[in-house]
């Protein structure tokens, strides 16, 4: 036993094991390690290992795995309790994967157990393509959900983690995406601490996450994966980081090849190690032993990154006895099990976001209906299921199969394309609006019309390369209008004058300000996953009530936005945007009706530094059992700058029945009070306070949308100013 080297010693802190590991190596072994793809290095008995894996919805790229809603749906649910579920089922899956794939000798790209996974990173402006990865727009919600996605991936075990969770893109990332590789993102020390960092604090100080993945752009001038001021002054000295910091693919390349600031790749590697990046996805850290050379970096400084490499495979118990090791019996049948496949369909149901139902036209009676069309690009498509980032489930259900699926056995299911997603035809010898006359036939035979329209992950997502027939930015949309003959058809449905249910499968806003005007029924169903359509169907016919909220604002027109480069929040997001919404952040009908009534808070007058507590009653007054997204927004009146009109501070879900009443109880924190100055630091200010509670924004239009209005409080704040910790 005396002869067990430290680094076997499984009585011994992880740390000890790491540097004892890392002691026994060459400074050619080291330099090895520090790519994604690690190599064996058998003489210690390490085997390769690559860390490349993504599990933004589901366990991805790696065969069969359970396929929940894309991101922005899961945002949609404002469910911290779901997320944490949704994540321990990633990671119990990745778990089965892992170990099936060790013991057939697969070390494979896709099949670890480093996820890198969430993004989260803010969803500024509806034109970014990769916005439908993340978890909205505000950065509370950002940061609840993105706490509760880490720890469920990195179970509770008091010494394994289950899975390690990465949060990205670090930092200020959100598009363009064609200039991502070169843009230098100019922004204010507010901006960055009131909206970009906030969430990534939180990962880093509540959720522990392990890893931190560096974005492509630079900030103020530095590279993000080798900016000493976000990775070494904010990162690990003011938050306390542990972890490990991967660099986006392939973006230590950039350095010197688009943003400039370095000459050479050994300058490029250097630079980010030297600033804390210590595990380079791409190539460029195959010149670390150049820069070594060159005199731009020490073997300390390869040592630190390496140590910490190795203290993440030793958290996920790649070093120690499989039987001391939890999860490492998962079995593999588990992936996309029925259980599980059932467990995405209850989350898809909760994603759905109901827009608009005029008249009450949902639920459908499914007794009612001889006849429906469905129509739509969208109707039968499995890409507009499933977003980016994806696993393969053994399943799919279009919208077109739910509704098939879900009506009764003589009801007729009539289908129609009606156009292509964003061409002008469907076929290509054809004349423009070719599969249009075919859809308004199937909509006048018809008791009603399910429409599907929007976009899916080939049109919005990470530098996608379009067709030369269209105009689609590389992954951005170039507007927020239905694209191709999208908005020609639905007019064209519309005049037959049936009813028109229409569904928006995509992963961002669009400015369907004509359908709000003209159809009466209108569901945001995101991509909703392998049982997608099944949740849709089964909203359109009443087997549930909706309950899902917006996590980003729809905006009337495109022509509203600021410019796409501009990183300024003036104007962007419900917090600071001035024009009227045409769906709000953080509205959603249900086919039930809340109200709420008796709003108490422990005191109207509080010192600098002292919590305040509030409750208010909600009751279901309708016929629908369901549940409740009670959200709180903080107002500051007298703030010395500028501050958001009003921010989110809180959300509660109440499941009621008919008829129920409960009480539900907030805590505003000084945190919270505290707003962001013009020079970045977190300052609790003396002054008035207005709290609003309600189940939507408290803004004129959910008023008009909802028929309610969120209950206000004022409290006031005395005493002296002071400043927190941010």
């Amino acid at each position: 036993m005396s002869d067990l080297p430290a680094y076997k010693n499984q009585d011994l802190s992880f740390e000890e094991r790491a540097k004892d590991l890392v002691s026994r190596m060459t400074l050619e072994e080291k330099a090895s390690q520090l790519v994604y793809n690690s190599p064996a290095i058998p003489r210690l008995g390490i085997p390769s290992y690559n860390w490349w894996n993504e599990s933004l919805h589901g366990v991805a790229r790696a065969g069969v795995a359970t396929m929940f809603p894309q991101a922005i749906g899961m945002a949609a649910t404002f469910d911290e309790d779901l997320i944490y579920k949704i994540a321990d089922v990633i990671s119990t899956e990745g778990r089965a994967k892992f170990h099936e794939f060790q013991r057939r000798n697969d070390h494979g790209i896709y099949k670890g157990l480093t996820f890198w996974a969430p993004n989260i990173n803010i969803f500024r402006d509806p034109r970014w393509g990769r916005g439908h990865e993340t978890y909205g727009e505000d950065p509370y919600l950002t940061g609840r959900l993105g706490v509760a996605y880490i720890k469920g991936l990195q179970g509770n075990h008091e010494k394994y983690l289950k899975a390690a969770a990465c949060a990205k893109h670090y930092a200020v990332h959100s598009g363009p995406e064609y200039e991502r590789h070169s843009i230098n993102v100019e922004v204010s020390p507010k901006d960055l601490r009131e909206t970009y960092l906030p969430a990534f604090k939180e990962a880093v100080k509540e959720a522990n996450v392990e890893a931190v993945m560096g974005a492509y752009n630079r900030v103020n001038g530095e590279p993000c994966c080798g900016s000493k001021t976000l990775l070494i002054d904010i990162l690990r000295e003011e938050w306390g980081f542990k972890g490990h910091v991967v660099s986006d693919c392939w973006a230590l390349l950039d350095f010197h090849q688009t943003h400039m600031v370095t000459k050479t790749a050994p300058e490029s590697a250097a630079m980010a190690i030297n600033n804390g990046c210590d595990l380079n996805c791409g190539n460029t850290y195959l010149h670390l032993l150049a820069a070594y050379k060159e005199g731009l970096i020490t073997e300390e400084v390869i040592d630190r990154a390496v140590t910490r490499l190795m203290i993440t495979r030793m958290k996920l118990g790649l070093f120690d006895d499989p039987e001391k090791v939890p999860y490492t019996n998962i079995p593999y049948h588990i992936n996309d099990c029925p259980v599980l496949r059932d467990f995405a369909l209850e989350v898809a149901k909760k994603s759905l976001v109901l827009l608009k139902n005029e008249n009450s036209i949902l639920p459908l009676n499914k007794d009612n209906i001889k006849t429906i069309a469905v129509i739509g690009p969208n109707a039968d498509s499995r890409d507009a299921l499933i977003g980016n980032y994806v696993g393969t489930p053994s399943k799919y259900v279009t919208v077109l199969e739910g509704i098939r699926e879900a009506v009764n056995q003589d009801t007729r299911v009539i289908y129609a394309q009606g156009c292509h997603l964003y061409l002008d035809k469907v076929e290509k010898r054809a004349e423009p609006g070719d599969r249009i006359a075919e859809a308004v036939a199937a909509a006048d035979m018809a008791d009603v019309v399910v429409m599907c329209l929007g976009l899916d992950a080939n049109m919005e997502g990470e530098e996608v390369h379009m067709s030369s027939d269209t105009n689609t930015l590389r992954g951005d949309k170039k507007d927020l209008n239905l694209p191709g003959q999208q908005q020609l058809l639905l007019e064209e449905v519309y005049k037959t004058g049936k009813p028109i249910i229409l569904v928006l499968l995509s992963g961002s806003a669009l400015a369907v300000t004509w359908a709000d005007e003209h159809v009466p029924t209108i569901i945001q169903a995101w991509y909703p996953g392998a049982e997608g359509g099944k949740a849709i169907a089964s909203l359109i016919f009443g087997e549930f009530c909706p309950e899902g909220k917006l996590p980003v604002t729809f905006y009337r027109t495109s022509e509203e936005l600021p410019d796409f480069r501009d990183y300024s929040m003036k104007n962007r997001t419900y917090r600071y945007m001035t024009n009227e919404a045409l769906y709000p952040f953080g509205y959603g009908l249900s086919y039930t009706r809340f109200e709420y009534d008796d709003i108490k808070i422990s005191s109207n007058r509080v010192k600098t530094g002292d919590s305040v507590e509030l409750s208010v009653k909600v009751k279901n007054t309708g016929t629908w059992e369901a549940n409740e997204t009670v959200q709180l927004y903080l107002k500051d009146v007298e703030a010395s700058v500028e501050v958001p009109k009003y921010s989110l501070k809180g959300i509660k879900k109440v499941h009621l029945k008919p008829g129920e009443q409960a009480e539900v109880t907030f805590t505003v924190t000084p945190r919270q009070m505290a707003l962001i100055n013009n020079e970045g630091k977190c300052i609790l200010e003396p002054g008035v306070f207005e709290v609003y509670i309600g189940g939507s924004q408290p803004d004129k239009r959910s008023l008009e949308l909802t028929g309610s209005n969120a209950l206000k409080v004022s409290f006031e704040v005395v005493g002296t100013a002071m400043e927190l910790e941010y």
